[in-house]
């Protein structure tokens, strides 16, 4: 009894360290998902860098109310997985977003991205962000543009220049 009990302590600290070290914690109901389909969302997941786990509700809760985040505990209603992100907060919600347009049978729930609570609808919105590394190549594209534009500009006078020069 004692060691089931040690057992269960463990799992709830690693859970709260997770939900503590990541942007963003995705709770989704996976009920009604074939084995095949769960194993290609881990799969999506371990690709983006994510972690896409299943724990029992109640340590789950333990650990939520641990980490102080009491408002997540009320999610936590029937069968339950977790994709905790720790470097991008978007990229949780953006998998099981995508993974739930094309499998009904995923439902997002809620969420906490960076310390608070969204449900389904803002968690979809969030989805529709683009990732970090997109919104960096849109800037640098925008740096880009005027430079080239200059740059061809240059180019073009001084074409005409030794054009003209040569006649």
């Amino acid at each position: 009894m004692a060691k089931a009990i040690d057992i269960k302590k463990e799992v709830v600290a690693e859970i709260t360290d997770k939900l503590q070290r990541s942007a963003a914690a995705v709770v989704v109901d996976y009920r009604g998902l074939k084995v095949e389909e769960v194993t290609e969302l881990r799969k999506q997941c371990r690709e983006k860098g994510l972690e896409y786990k299943v724990y029992k509700n109640t340590l789950t809760r333990m650990a939520a109310e641990n980490a102080g985040m009491n408002e997540l505990v009320q999610e936590l209603v029937g069968p339950n997985a977790i994709v905790f992100s720790y470097d991008d907060p978007v990229a949780a919600a953006k998998i099981a977003s995508e993974f739930a347009k094309t499998h009904k049978n995923l439902e997002l729930k809620a969420g906490i991205v960076e310390g608070v609570l969204y449900k389904e609808d803002k968690l979809t919105e969030f989805a529709s962000i683009p990732s970090r590394e997109e919104l960096i190549a849109k800037l640098l594209g925008s740096f880009k543009a005027p430079l080239s534009n200059f740059a061809y500009l240059v180019k073009a006078i001084i074409d005409k220049k030794e054009a003209e020069g040569q006649a």
